[in-house]
């Protein structure tokens, strides 16, 4: 049996010393634990983070420091020894790579057991690693005190190539660290609540698992970098397949779990994939190498014969799915956790403070905000022109009393109308709405810097690439849950939350020009 842990981190970006020190605690917990770990597996850069870009530079370390930082901290623990594996930004021969360390720390045989440096570097979607790392060439198992493990990065587990060849090299444990934003609202893709980045990825490495034979560890970095939702929801996978622990989404968390190497002898022999590999694989290389020469197909293999084509069934419209639709539960858990991570933990806030026009997008903020960081923390700021909608703060109202936060009402018609005056002419409505817009975001900072609270932007997806918005007012706010969903996804989220529905129901407006709609503006009728 192997008792195994894995350390779910969301760590500090780019503090390798403070990283360093919370990983010193973990271990320092389990001095005088009566089951501590055999193996304890942390994830892809998980003394960095990962969304470095250039400053990946700054932050690595060559294998040999990164083990005698470890070596010391544990030593300092008291921990046991153990074995780790740790993802980390390194330094190998003047060069950058992502690539993950295995170790012992503690015990007469001490020292660095393997370094895996990363082949495959996405370039796609938000990733773009081999600007600033480079590829390594090779997978191969190594020994560990209880047996044979093998470790890959990321996107390494999704080329078959790479797990295949640990697992005939020996690998009883496959180990995938990883950084995995989280992607999939869509009910379509989302399932049990879970992104369907998570549900994608249980699929893969239950699939590597089982063609293997093999024990499979998914350690998923936590928390959130740059507005990137870094999942969580790390696992381990059993030899035939089944799932034997999950880690939540999104925050930290200490999986532990028992593994019988027993099992994989007869999961191997219930199901020999593996066995069956090893003896074709010869003759497959072999082929492939026959297709490469002149002539291209190997003598010993028969040309294939034509046959005819049966007629295709006609082609029936299949029905897809609503490309905006979400599961609002899941978009609340993780905007929520989003709002508590970036205002406190990366900002340092621990209130914040939100324009509540009495509209969906700052009612839907306004709960989020006061589900994230507690009513008493949140304070909502009314800011009426004398041409506001009395119904605004009406329904600004309905909000403050749902969530109990704080709130504060601040008439800004002398201050709009002063700078009017001193005018060479009389704005029009157009102008006037602009003073008034950049007037709440002035007033909206000064009570920022009053209470000591984070401003919290109210705008959606929508209105920014309509450019439907005023520059340096209702943009200027550093941190945004709601701005990468379309509005037709707020009044979804907003239902859900329960923001009253007098406000989700009646017609989007900057309440800036009295009768303006937003449909208004743009011809939609």
């Amino acid at each position: 049996m192997i008792r195994l842990a894995i350390a779910q981190v969301r760590p500090r970006k780019a503090d390798y010393q403070g990283n360093l020190r919370a990983f010193g605690e973990q271990l320092r917990a389990l001095a005088g634990a009566p089951d501590p770990p055999d193996l304890l597996i942390l994830p892809e850069t998980a003394l960095t983070g990962y969304f470095l870009e250039g400053g990946v530079q700054e932050v690595a370390v060559t294998a040999e420091q990164l083990y005698a930082d470890l070596a010391q901290v544990h030593r300092e623990s008291g921990a046991p020894p153990l074995e780790v594996i740790v993802g980390f930004y390194e330094i190998w021969q003047n060069r950058l790579h992502n690539a993950v360390l295995a170790a012992a720390l503690g015990g007469p045989d001490a020292g660095v057991r393997h370094v895996h440096r990363k082949v495959f570097l996405p370039t796609y979607g938000v990733f773009d690693e081999e600007r600033f790392v480079e590829p390594g060439l090779t997978v191969e198992a190594f020994d560990l005190r209880w047996g044979r493990a093998a470790a890959v990065v990321c996107e390494d587990a999704w080329h078959s190539i790479l797990p295949t060849i640990a697992a005939l090299d020996g690998a009883q444990l496959l180990v995938v660290v990883s950084a995995s934003p989280a992607r999939g609202l869509n009910p379509s893709l989302a399932a049990d609540g879970r992104p369907g980045s998570v549900e994608r990825w249980e699929r893969t490495v239950q699939a590597i698992a089982a063609e293997h034979g093999l024990y499979l560890v998914l350690a998923q970095l936590a928390g959130f970098e740059g507005g990137k939702a870094l999942q969580g929801g790390s696992c381990v996978i059993g030899p035939r397949g089944e799932v034997l622990a999950r880690a939540p989404l999104f925050d930290e968390a200490w999986l532990t779990v028992e593994l019988d190497l027993d099992e994989i002898t007869r999961a191997r022999a219930e199901t020999p994939l593996l066995s069956d590999l090893e003896l074709r694989l010869p003759h497959l290389v072999e082929s492939l190498a026959a297709r490469r020469r002149p002539g291209g197909r190997p003598p010993s293999e028969p040309v294939p014969p034509r046959r005819p084509r049966a007629p295709r069934p006609p082609h029936r419209a299949r029905l897809e799915p609503d490309p905006l639709a979400i599961d609002p539960a899941l978009a609340r858990r993780w905007l929520v956790e989003f709002l508590r991570d970036e205002v406190r933990r990366s900002r340092g806030f621990e209130r914040a403070v939100i324009g509540l026009s009495g509209g969906v997008d700052s009612a839907l903020v306004t709960m989020l905000a006061a589900e994230a960081l507690g009513p008493e923390q949140v304070t909502a700021i009314r800011m009426p022109y004398r041409s506001s909608s009395p119904e605004s703060l009406d329904h600004a109202q309905l909000v403050i009393e749902a969530t109990g936060v704080r709130s504060e009402t601040i008439e800004i018609t002398d201050a709009v109308e002063g700078l009017a005056a001193r005018l060479p002419q009389r704005p029009d409505p157009t102008r006037l709405g602009n003073i008034m817009a950049r007037m709440r975001m002035i007033t909206l900072f000064d009570r920022s810097v009053a209470l000591q609270a984070l401003p919290i932007g109210t705008g959606n997806k929508s209105e920014r690439l309509l450019g439907y918005f005023t520059w340096h007012a209702d943009d200027s706010p550093p941190v945004n849950p709601i701005g990468d969903l379309f509005k037709v996804q707020v009044w979804d989220l907003a239902r859900h939350v329960g923001v009253p529905e007098a406000i989700v129901a009646k017609p989007a407006s900057a309440d800036l020009v009295s009768g303006q709609t937003d449909e208004g503006d743009f011809g939609i009728s």
